[in-house]
């Protein structure tokens, strides 16, 4: 989760489409170089099994000098050793 964090950050898009499941991956990913991100908050993380987790964070930013807040909670598959995101659900 971190590590996709800081591709945001950094306007990685390449690493986010490496790291999505092939099964839910968008073909291109449009970022919004308009977007500063200002933190990550790991609120808690669950493993369900060997290849399934979930991790509940918030992720803060700031758009046109409003701060913004995305509160998510991301389902994640490891498939040959290696984890992927799949999908999430956002949080009020």
């Amino acid at each position: 989760m971190r590590s996709r964090y800081s591709a945001f950050a950094t306007g990685r898009a390449d690493y986010l489409l490496a790291t999505w499941h092939p099964s839910t991956r968008p073909a291109t990913l449009e970022m919004d170089p308009a977007v500063k991100w200002l933190g990550l908050e790991v609120r808690q993380h669950r493993v369900q099994d060997a290849d399934h987790a979930e991790v509940e964070f918030v992720a803060r930013s700031r758009v046109a000098g409003r701060g913004e807040r995305l509160h998510e909670c991301s389902r994640f598959v490891r498939e040959a050793g290696r984890w992927y995101y799949l999908d999430g659900d956002f949080r009020p």
